[in-house]
């Protein structure tokens, strides 16, 4: 009898489907992270010397030191009977900034000459006050601080021919960075009085010459300057977010002019004259702005057209 032997085979599996080839991403262009810049401002000249340009004879290296980060303070305490202390104030005090400087060129009296046109630019804060550190932003934004040149432009053993290190310190009496420009606003007088029915209101002159509020957009107090422009024969200011208040009492006829500021606290009449004690003394005080928003007030006995007064400021911050 015959026998069959049969053959016992599996299923046929599928063929693998083809693993897909990534698409490559195009390639991410570089961020632009920008270039913080610094710029003395000659003082007495205004004319501006670039300090972070590699295109210079002239450039910082790395070692700033107290240049960007926060005003140093004093701290007075009093010893508590239960133990530590207590804190009675704290006083601001002044910035000893570190730049250090490098000059280099191709020649040594290209070097030379490098050298003593900074020289000259920076030590001149000795006669010419203080000169101006600014810091540029990328997003076109600028602060500034005031400074004296310390020391510094000694040189470094070694060098002096091609190159020379200078590590410059800059004494700074205010320690707050400042913006470039002022901000301005102004109260003029409406003209005579009229029904409150009326649809534009005005102000008389015995009462409100402006009520307004001025925006501080620091980070501490900003110390104003009020231009007053006559006829007015008295002018009371107030700050009604800190309560603070003076009275300037004094005859000014049509156009002429007294100042008041308040760092240094200086008031000056028509010509120039000294107008300190016609103010509201022991009371009166030559108050700042506080950070942020500010309800000011100005009134005034005597206003007539032409009328005028003018609050300028420049905030002021911790840090570049």
């Amino acid at each position: 009898m015959p026998v069959y032997v049969g053959v016992i085979t599996s299923p046929t599996d599928p063929p693998p489907a083809p693993t897909p080839v990534p698409t490559p991403s195009p390639p991410r262009r570089p961020r632009d992270r920008g270039r913080f810049e610094l710029v003395w401002v000659v003082p007495g000249e205004d004319r501006q010397v670039q300090l972070t340009s590699d295109a210079e004879l002239h450039f910082t290296l790395d070692g700033w030191s107290n240049v960007t980060g926060a005003a140093p303070v004093a701290i007075v305490a009093d010893p508590h009977p239960r133990g530590g202390t207590r804190v009675r104030h704290i006083q601001p005090q002044p910035r000893t900034m570190i730049v250090p400087m490098r000059v280099r060129a191709d020649t040594h009296m290209e070097f030379l000459g490098g050298w003593r046109s900074l020289v000259t630019d920076i030590v001149s804060t000795r006669r010419r006050g203080p000169g101006r550190l600014r810091a540029l932003r990328p997003d076109g934004s600028a602060r500034e601080i005031e400074c004296y040149y310390q020391a510094g432009f000694d040189g470094e053993p070694g060098q002096g021919w091609l190159w020379d290190t200078a590590v410059l310190s800059l004494y700074c009496p205010d320690p707050f960075w400042r913006d470039v420009k002022a901000e301005s606003i102004p109260y003029s007088y409406a003209g005579a009085p009229v029904s409150y029915l009326s649809p534009y209101l005005t102000v008389s002159p015995s009462s409100v010459l402006g009520v307004t509020t001025a925006h501080n957009a620091g980070d501490v107090e900003a110390w104003p300057t009020w231009t007053i422009i006559g006829p007015a024969t008295a002018v009371v200011a107030t700050n009604h977010s800190t309560g603070e208040s003076f009275t300037l009492t004094g005859t000014l006829t049509a156009g002429q002019v007294a100042t008041i500021t308040t760092d240094p606290p200086a008031v000056r009449g028509p010509g120039g004259a000294n107008w300190s004690n016609k103010l509201s003394w022991p009371g009166a005080v030559l108050w700042g702005l506080q950070p942020g928003v500010n309800d000011v007030e100005f009134a005034v006995a005597g206003a007539a057209a032409g009328t005028k007064i003018t609050l300028s400021y420049v905030p002021r911050y911790e840090t570049a």
